[in-house]
């Protein structure tokens, strides 16, 4: 399987650019794909060494908007997050193709 049908994006928020400082990088992931799956996409996606791998699911948000005719509910999408710890020294550079 291609490395970026399970990684999706990275997540790229200023919570998330402190942890890269750690040395940890956080991705949208394919919500079926397990931690040796994800371990196995970022080392073939970017060359780096994986010690580990969390992954958190999360639920989609409930929302509802009020039209003129209705009022219309529904659901944001629901989607899995990996955290995944680099060895020493290895980083990724998000913003090299920029």
């Amino acid at each position: 399987m291609n490395p970026f049908d399970i990684l999706k994006k990275p997540v790229v928020t200023e919570k998330a650019n402190a942890l890269n400082e750690q040395g940890k990088y956080s991705f949208i992931v394919h919500p079926k794909a397990n931690k040796i799956q994800i371990k196995r996409a970022v080392e073939a996606a970017y060359g780096v060494t994986v010690e580990d791998v969390k992954t958190l699911n999360y639920q989609g948000k409930a929302k509802t908007r009020y039209t003129a005719s209705k009022i219309v509910q529904g659901r944001t999408p629901s989607y899995k997050k990996a955290i995944v710890t680099l060895a020493e020294g290895d980083f990724i550079d998000f913003y090299s193709g920029v």
